[in-house]
């Protein structure tokens, strides 16, 4: 396998296509959505309306059958505006979510779900993440009894990110009690659930950062979920799910950079325009050189998310490289975001230099979809050999 350094082409349009439509959103719509916390519907239209959304998905379902390598792309720059990461995870999770279904779902499920998906008719949410388990997947405690034609599902989710836009749901669920199972990761489930509200209390969860992109609790009572919207096999729902991860670290690494560099652009511009003691602070090194480490850093990662793409995309091993790429993108975006706070000074703290709500939301990415240190445990013992830690 070949890797260019250099975006292809198509890659570059791709890129500007995406500007061209970020450009219509502006510093104030996203600090206006930041303030009132309602959700940036008319940005997700348009992404939808431009057929971003199905950027990855198969043609014959309308996506556009691309690769990870283009999304990665794609994603860096809905993060590299004053969107941030409240754009970047409007959309985010109809471009890696629906995987499980192309990749498992039955051609009658394909046809019939994803062409909606790619359109934007239908949006997508994410239930795996449970109160008492964590990151701890294969204790999750929510169940799907099956009755004849269909299941009865009952249980808790958190951090389900959109699920008060969203028509459906990727739901994994227990189907076969831990207790009974010979490994932990069996008997699990996953569905491609409607979002009937008359069983499911949605609970927002007020937090630091794109307060635009809701995150909720879910209390799911009794839902009545059609046999014919399983994902796959009864049991393999956690395999399943181990598919799509890869890809999803991938872009929450290149969306880190993409945010680390919006807020670098700020500092810089910044420096050079601030006049103190009668001389711009962009001449002081102290000004420099951290941002240039910034700059250096963020090259970096961005590499890192390219390697990992392409070994996606060309059907290669990538654990440790998608990893790697999630861990230095949002150690990358962190650091550069924390520097454009301190670059503005007192200013930095003020919501109209829009760094502050960059610097609240860069944190997911140290967060989300997995911890840093789990990533370091993964490195640790998958690529160096060392004995496992927890």
């Amino acid at each position: 396998m070949s890797f260019d350094f250099e975006l292809s082409e198509e890659q570059q349009t791709i890129r500007e296509s995406i500007r061209r439509i970020m450009s219509d959103f502006d510093e104030t719509y996203w600090l206006e959505h930041d303030r009132s916390g309602a959700f940036p519907s008319a940005f997700r239209q348009a992404v939808a309306e431009g057929g971003w959304l199905g950027i990855a998905m198969p043609e014959d379902v309308g996506g556009a059958g691309l690769g990870v390598t283009e999304a990665a792309v794609m994603m860096e720059a809905i993060a590299n505006s004053p969107g941030g990461m409240s754009a970047a995870s409007a959309v985010h999770i109809n471009i890696f979510g629906p995987h499980v279904l192309v990749a498992h779902g039955s051609e009658e499920q394909r046809r019939r779900h994803l062409p909606p998906i790619v359109r934007g008719e239908t949006a997508v949410c994410f239930g795996v993440t449970e109160p008492d388990a964590g990151l701890d997947t294969t204790h999750i405690a929510t169940t799907a009894r099956r009755e004849g034609d269909h299941y009865r599902i009952s249980g808790r989710k958190i951090w389900t990110t959109t699920a008060q836009q969203a028509d459906r749901i990727v739901l994994l669920t227990r189907t076969t009690p831990a207790e009974e199972v010979e490994r932990r990761a069996d008997g699990m489930t996953l569905f491609f659930a409607e979002m009937d509200r008359a069983r499911m209390e949605i609970r927002e969860i007020p937090k630091m950062g794109r307060a635009a992109v809701n995150s909720n609790m879910l209390f799911i009572d009794d839902l009545v979920v059609p046999a014919g919207d399983r994902i796959g096999e009864e049991g393999e729902g956690f395999r399943y799910l181990l598919d799509g991860l890869n890809p999803e670290r991938i872009l929450v690494g290149a969306e880190a950079v993409g945010l680390g560099r919006q807020a670098l652009a700020r500092a810089a511009d910044y420096a050079k325009e601030r006049i103190v003691f009668d001389r711009p602070i962009g001449q002081n090194q102290a000004i420099q050189h951290p941002l240039a480490e910034s700059w250096m850093e963020l090259e970096t990662a961005w590499l890192a998310c390219l390697r990992a793409a392409a070994l996606f995309d060309a059907g290669r091993p990538c654990g440790a490289e998608a990893n790697t790429a999630k861990y230095v993108g949002a150690e990358a975006g962190f650091r550069a975001c924390e520097r454009a706070v301190l670059t503005h000074g007192g200013m930095g703290y003020a919501k109209e230099y829009h760094v502050e709500r960059l610097a609240r939301e860069v944190w997911i990415n140290r967060l989300a979809p997995v911890s840093q240190q789990l990533i370091l445990c993964y490195i640790a013992e998958r690529v160096l050999g060392l004995p496992r830690s927890y």
